[in-house]
């Protein structure tokens, strides 16, 4: 039989999960809290208008966070003179 080498790391998933998590979170209580009319929601309407607010503008800074951080490992590092 033939040996294979088998690869030993575990899959790497994107760095961008993280801020689609969040925007989809964000989305969401943003349909609640300001779109939504169903009565049952409407006790935690401030909760799901501040939650949408705080998650949208946390997804869109770590997306640029993550973008940055990226775009700065894929450029080759320029030697010092």
């Amino acid at each position: 039989m033939t040996e294979q080498k088998q690869d030993t790391h575990p899959p790497q998933i994107s760095p961008y999960v993280f801020p689609v998590l969040l925007a989809g979170f964000g989305l969401w209580c943003f349909y609640d809290g300001w779109i939504s009319s169903a009565p049952e929601m409407q006790k935690y309407l401030k909760f799901n208008q501040i939650a949408s607010g705080v998650l949208l503008l946390w997804a869109v800074a770590d997306f640029f966070r993550t973008w940055r951080l990226e775009r700065a490992d894929k450029q080759p590092e320029q030697p010092k003179q």
